[in-house]
């Protein structure tokens, strides 16, 4: 399989994190223990406000252009960064998503930790060992679920098709327990390939969880959490059973000595409705057993004040919400559409954006870092100063990118004619969330035939990073007019009924705005300097060409273009992801043309048109 980054890359990158690639010193004294109701490290109560982080080991949502499916695995810089969002924000535990499945309906390039019964692959599972290094390294500990209820990365329904069986056949069919026994029995028993410590003597684990909303009898459970502990005695064990909105917890859990702890999850529309069963639920725990909210969200903020605040003074161990996203390798951020939520709610991006005010992103991520620290008895520090970020190399100074500075709410790109200064400013305040998926900054001003320096400095409220690396010489042979589809201006005229869509995100590389025509309408752009190309991302569900060109110009004396074209088909549609175009043209040297019209053949939604000039 051809999957992201390799064993020795993994080695490579993290001999920045940890100095060395084994035995790597621990943050960690004390694996967790239990004392009734009270999750314990060594002599102090451990509790916590933080984050499910889904794509920790295994990316959902790699929607860049030239990628063919969404799945990859991540790199140590997201790792990091996740942790260490979560971190800023007071979290000091948080939660994955299973362990992955493959289907086999899955693209070829998608990766898979568990490729079929009892077969694994070490690439893939190399993601979690570098999870677990860099969880050590900054003091973050991780709750890890085995098997998935759903089809979402793979779970009980990609089991039961390995062996051609029903999906409910998971719980009693002996060949498929096997089978998920086998899938607990070597994750325990792997030994990190960066630390050289065993899983099940790593004090990161906050403890096991059999599964994910686990729609499971009694029976199954007991089976596995006598199974589990078996082989690890060191670490906790979480019912992973399917006590969500409401459904409560099973009192049979509490009865069980391989079951330390309870968890629910929550995500009802009325507020009171979700206190009314967390209350419920800590009746009938009754305090012999901690009880944790595994997932909450897609409520208000004031709704979700309520409920930290009831965890709090009701002495739950801790909460956790449904989602945190984090900063992307090749710039920006992942960014992930929540089906459940109510159409409105995204996954979070730490410290919040414009780009989440729907859902009250700023505001949340404030609350729950308040909350974060009010579980512990103390109060928010106020926030460090970014690191400085990682600009990357630059083809053209209309495509510039960085990786992006935990905790950095805004940018400003610098550029020089030499790499000592003088300094200039050629962007102010950039977000890094702006652009799903798309280089970060056009730098329109730069004058052609000249040759730049760049570089980045981070920026919150509690002041500026130190600058980035430098990256040039970058000649500029060209520039371009780029339209990211948010508002009409960039555009020189239009005719039908064009609209810029948003909403439904997901279907669309999870673009926020769109511009949606129809069959037979236009949309022309003017470049007073004349067009040297252009390149446009495009949505249909038709899978053919839905767009049609023509350069212009004078602007009525149209010539058909004939772009070149690269077409994504969507072939995992758990989404209902829309086909994906990308059409480039570079018109004829002998001609200048200052008009490009772009025509509606099909119903079509526009990403972004890049006009080279």
């Amino acid at each position: 399989m051809n999957y992201t980054f390799t064993a020795a890359f993994i080695l490579i990158t993290l001999q920045g994190i940890a100095q060395t690639g084994k035995a790597q010193k621990s943050m960690f004294e004390h694996f967790v223990t239990r004392s009734g109701a009270k999750l314990m490290d060594g002599e102090r109560e451990l509790r916590f406000v933080s984050f499910n982080i889904p794509n920790l080991n295994y990316i959902e949502d790699e929607f860049g252009y030239e990628q063919a499916q969404p799945f990859r695995l991540p790199d140590a810089f997201e790792i990091k960064d996740a942790l260490l969002s979560a971190k800023q924000m007071g979290g000091d535990v948080v939660r994955l998503y299973t362990i992955p499945v493959r289907s086999r309906h899955d693209h070829p390039e998608t990766p898979g930790f568990v490729l079929g019964p009892g077969i694994f692959d070490e690439e893939a599972f190399r993601s979690l060992d570098l999870v677990l290094a860099i969880a050590n390294e900054v003091g973050v500990r991780v709750i890890i679920p085995f098997i998935n209820n759903w089809q979402w990365m793979g779970g009980r329904p990609q089991y039961a098709n390995f062996r051609g069986k029903a999906n409910d056949d998971f719980w009693s069919d002996p060949q498929l327990i096997n089978d998920a026994r086998a899938t607990i029995a070597y994750v325990i028993n792997r030994v990190n390939t960066v630390t050289g410590t065993p899983y099940k003597e790593d004090k990161a684990i906050l403890c096991w969880e059999t599964g994910n909303e686990l729609t499971c009898p009694e029976s199954w459970t007991a089976e596995m959490c006598r199974f589990i502990k078996q082989l690890d005695a060191n670490h906790l064990v979480m019912d992973g059973f399917f006590a969500i909105d409401g459904i409560p917890v099973r009192k049979s859990s509490l009865s069980d000595p391989n079951i330390d702890i309870v968890s629910s999850h929550h995500y009802e529309t009325d507020p009171s409705k979700l206190m009314a069963h967390i209350n419920r639920n800590l009746a009938i725990v009754n305090g012999e057993k901690p009880y944790v909210l595994g997932e909450f969200g897609f409520i208000s903020n004031g709704a979700m004040r309520q409920v930290l605040d009831h965890v709090i003074h009701t002495g739950m161990p801790g909460a956790l919400l449904w989602s945190l996203r984090f900063h992307r390798r090749e710039g920006g951020f992942y960014w992930h559409s929540e089906p459940s939520g109510h159409g409105r709610f995204k996954a979070y991006l730490w410290p919040g954006f414009e780009t989440g005010t729907a859902y009250d992103e700023k505001n949340t991520l404030a609350l729950m870092r308040e909350k974060a620290y009010a579980i512990k008895g103390a109060s928010p520090p106020p926030l460090p100063l970014p690191a400085p970020p990682r600009l990357l190399p630059i083809a053209e100074v209309s495509r510039i990118s960085w990786q992006g500075a935990v905790g950095a709410a805004a940018y400003d790109v610098e550029r020089a004619a030499n790499p000592e200064g003088t300094w200039e400013i050629a962007g102010f305040n950039i977000s890094d969330a702006a652009a799903q998926y798309f280089p970060l900054f056009n730098d329109r001003t730069a004058q052609k035939g000249a040759s730049y320096y760049y570089r980045v400095v981070a920026k919150n409220q509690s002041g500026n990073s130190k600058p980035s690396n430098v990256v040039g010489p970058v000649g500029v042979s060209r520039l371009a007019l780029i339209d990211e589809m948010q508002h009409f201006g960039a555009m020189y005229s239009w005719k039908g009924d064009l609209n810029i869509a948003t909403g439904n995100d997901r279907e669309c590389r999870e673009k926020l705005s769109r511009l949606h025509g129809k069959s037979g309408d236009r949309v022309t752009y003017y470049v007073p300097e004349g067009i040297k190309g252009f390149k446009v991302f495009s949505f249909s569900k038709e899978q053919k060409n839905t767009l049609s060109f023509s350069f212009s110009t004078l602007g009525d004396d149209r010539q058909p273009a004939n772009p070149a074209f690269m077409m994504l088909p969507s072939t995992h549609n758990d989404y209902k992801y829309w086909h994906t175009t990308i059409y480039s043209d570079t018109p004829p040297q002998n001609q200048t043309y200052h008009y490009l019209e772009i025509k509606f053949e099909k119903n079509t939604q526009i990403a972004r048109v890049e006009i080279y000039y």
